[in-house]
């Protein structure tokens, strides 16, 4: 009986020990939870959920002070869409308890620093924000904020600092005047002018060469497309001569007024913007994107104009919501559509610009691609009766000033609408756009249409293309995508190698080694060689072509045959790509095989670098070859252009990253020889040492060769554009007629591409581009691309 009292405790005594050591962390959750969740659905109103979180938590202070210092700091960094929500937690804790008000304050100056010396721009800015929403919650004194800002707004007198610095600084402080402007003026308004007429200054004096490479539009009209430190500053003037009013920004702290202006204020510490370093990466300039204005959204709400600092603060929070849920594509478009104030505002119309806006961002977007379709398709669904309609009334007017887009826009704009058009059956009214029938077909509308058809070809099949244009669309429906084989039948008799070709058919079908191949090619006669000429070695462009041609027509029924067929074959492959002539001509033969079918071109390109049969600098200059000069302007070669690049840049790094790791297992064997005494294991680590040391000996090596050939890489292809633009030039100049043709735009916007999309690699050979290729005597047209570029990061 006692046996199994005694039992019985230990059985009641044990969870109870457990449960007491992981409440705490139990507690912890709970209160993570209460303070993430705060004002989202809920019966009650934000203002009693605030007030009972500000009890909760002052409850909690005693023991969890640190935990909640921590959960607050991280949510006013990651969090800016409740920016105001937990401004004003912060304000009723701190009149509840002071000493957590001025630990908070300190605590979020010293994230502020750690974010600024960790290039985490965005954060610190959120940051920056936060502290002067404080302001209006009475946690930090008008004064010691207005003293932060004037530091700030120091950096633009800095001699040596880069743009992009000065820019930063002024940005934090203007950014944040929507919330607290109103405060700040009526508190220190001489400083506040001060300050505002020293930015004015500065904005007068500021470089904006960059303007053109980050514009979507190149047309000032309907809309103009403004830098955004100007756009800014604008709708910042157009607030302060408005009496600092605004209607947008949730402000719950209003409510508790009474209870906030009791409170005692902190002093900010005093704050020095951290000097400029080498290793310092600002964020780049951008453009305002702008599509609609008031008469675009006739019914309902009125859109406030574009200098209104209104559209400033709903385009900020719609960026914050796509910002934090973007992975989320479900969760990021209700949380789009449930805007607090949706009432007031054409919100479709504002969710549809913003998303475009981030989408056509360049250099680069925000995330990628596909997440914008994704998220533009789940808003279709959840508002069936609206938002398509505003998204088709987007799509008709960027058809409308196709003329006038960046090409690397009009990429993304074709990228998205094929996609979105395979999510709804390809249903698209394309009568109303059959005003490209009578345009030339390099022009931009017929070639936005005819790229389109093909992009949604990717994703469902000729037939289906055919049919859902209408016949007189045919011009534009591309190919259907067959191999076009030269050795075909009885016909193709009298070419050279034809019968080679039926030699190769039947050792493939016999499946005959790779040296037999190579035993049957020997006999191909070579084109590029005299009779008498004995140097049987020298490149033979017919040994490729009925090689390559035969195999790739036995292997033409799918990705997968063609792919088998290269790996089966690759030993006969590199022997016919031993020179660059050969690697050009195979190439070449790949195109002439597959014209009809560009992803296959694209994919088999891409197989041939991975496997080494061919190199990127091959593919650079067979793409400004002459043989490509009537394809030259078609999405999929500047699609397999930018896949070479990136994958030259991804070899790179890979091998950077292996010096790195083992420069590091290095370091530490060392600092491990330092602590031990033991002779045996010193020796044994002697010989490690040694090992690695070679090892890194030959990486350098390696690092040192994949940089020279990159380095190539670009040189081969800014050497191409200069070339083909400046003939261009020349040729317009001695003719007497304009040299701005569709074919010039877009040559010259793919050479901003390629300086836009691997700005960070190129950035690593400056030096040499200037010295070699772009120097002072190039055409100014050419030169100016590179002016701009180089004024990204000035």
């Amino acid at each position: 009986m006692s046996r199994r009292r005694h039992s019985d405790e230990n059985d009641g005594g044990q969870p109870h020990k457990r449960r007491r050591t992981s409440e705490p962390i139990e507690i912890e959750d709970r209160l993570e939870s209460l303070i993430c969740r705060v004002g989202e659905k809920s019966t009650s109103s934000l203002e009693s959920n605030l007030e009972g979180l500000a009890g909760v938590l002052e409850a909690d202070l005693p023991n969890y002070k640190n935990k909640i210092l921590r959960i607050l700091c991280t949510v006013a960094r990651l969090l800016p869409e409740k920016l105001t929500v937990y401004s004003t937690l912060v304000g009723l804790l701190n009149a509840r308890n002071y000493n957590f008000g001025g630990e908070f304050v300190e605590s979020m100056i010293r994230q502020l620093k750690e974010t600024l010396k960790s290039n985490l721009y965005d954060e610190a800015l959120y940051l920056v924000r936060f502290l002067s929403d404080l302001v209006n919650c009475h946690v930090i004194a008008a004064p010691s904020m207005v003293a932060m800002f004037e530091n700030f707004i120091s950096v633009v007198q800095e001699q040596d600092g880069p743009q992009v610095r000065c820019d930063w600084y002024v940005y934090a402080v203007l950014s944040s005047l929507p919330w607290v402007g109103k405060e700040l003026y009526e508190k220190k308004d001489v400083e506040m002018e001060r300050i505002l007429n020293q930015i004015e200054s500065y904005l007068k004096r500021r470089q904006k060469i960059h303007v053109p490479m980050l514009q979507v539009w190149t047309a000032e009209k309907p809309h103009p497309q403004e830098e955004y430190l100007d756009c800014l500053f604008a709708q910042v003037q157009k607030m302060k001569k408005d009496r600092w009013q605004e209607r947008h920004i949730l402000r719950p702290y209003i409510a508790f007024d009474s209870v906030l202006c009791e409170a005692l204020q902190h002093n900010l510490p005093p704050f020095t913007p951290p000097p400029h370093s080498e290793d310092a990466v600002y964020p780049m300039p951008k453009v305002i994107f702008r599509m609609f204005d008031y008469t675009d959204a006739p019914e309902g709400p009125v859109m406030p104009g574009s200098h209104s600092v209104e559209r400033f603060v709903i385009e900020e929070n719609l960026h914050y919501i796509i910002k934090s849920h973007w992975r989320e594509r479900k969760t990021c478009a209700a949380q789009l559509l449930s805007y607090p104030g949706k009432n007031k505002i054409p919100l479709n119309y504002h969710i549809v610009e913003v998303i475009f806006g981030e989408l056509f961002q360049l250099p680069q977007p925000p995330h990628i691609d596909v997440m914008y379709t994704t998220l533009l398709i789940e808003l279709c669904k959840l508002q069936p009766g609206s938002l398509p309609q505003v998204l088709a009334q987007a799509t008709e007017m960027m058809y409308m000033r196709l003329d006038t887009m960046n090409t690397t826009c009009i990429d993304r704009f074709l990228n998205w609408f094929s996609h979105h058009l395979s999510n709804f059956q390809f249903r698209w009214s394309w009568d109303d756009w059959s005003d490209c029938l009578t345009q030339d077909l390099d022009k931009p509308k017929p070639k936005f249409v005819k790229e389109v058809l093909e992009k949604s070809m990717r994703l469902s099949y000729h037939q289906r293309i055919v049919d859902i244009v209408p016949a007189n669309f045919s011009a534009l429906i591309p190919a259907n995508p067959i191999f076009v084989y030269k050795y075909m039948d009885e016909s193709s008799s009298s070419l050279p190698g034809y019968p080679v070709t039926i030699a190769i058919s039947n050792a493939i079908i016999n499946r005959s080694s790779n040296d037999e191949i190579l035993t049957i090619l020997k006999d191909v006669p070579n084109p590029n060689q005299e009779d008498d000429d004995d140097e049987g070695d020298s490149f033979n462009p017919l040994k490729i072509d009925v090689f390559l041609q035969t195999l790739l027509h036995m292997a033409a029924k799918s990705f997968s045959h063609s792919f088998s067929a290269l790996a089966k074959f690759h030993e006969v492959l590199k022997s016919l790509t031993d020179s660059d002539e050969g690697k050009l001509h195979i190439l070449r033969v790949v195109y002439e095989a597959w014209r009809n079918h560009p992803q296959m071109i694209s994919v088999l390109i891409d197989k041939m670098i991975r496997t080494q049969i061919v190199d990127c600098a091959a593919v650079a200059n067979w793409i400004f070859s002459p043989d490509m000069a009537h394809d030259f302007t078609r999405f999929y070669v500047w699609e397999i252009l930018h896949s070479t690049v990136r994958k030259m840049n991804k070899h790179v790094q890979k091998i950077q990253k292996e010096l790195e790791t083992a420069k590091e297992k290095l370091e530490k064997q060392h600092s491990r020889k330092k602590d031990s005494g033991d002779e045996e294991e010193d020796k044994n680590s002697d010989e490690e040492d040694g090992l690695l040391e070679e090892q890194i000996e030959r990486l350098q090596e390696k690092v040192e060769s994949a940089q020279s050939e990159q380095k190539n890489l670009f040189l081969v292809i800014f050497q191409r554009f200069i070339m083909m633009l400046t003939e261009h030039l020349v040729r317009c100049e001695t003719g007497g007629v304009d040299f701005n043709t569709p074919w010039y735009k877009n040559c010259i916007e793919r050479l901003q591409q390629i300086f836009l999309m691997h700005h960070q690699t190129i950035q690593q050979y400056m030096v040499t581009l200037e010295n070699l290729l772009f120097t002072a005597e190039l055409d100014h047209h050419i030169l100016a691309v590179y002016q701009q570029f180089c004024a990204l990061q000035m």
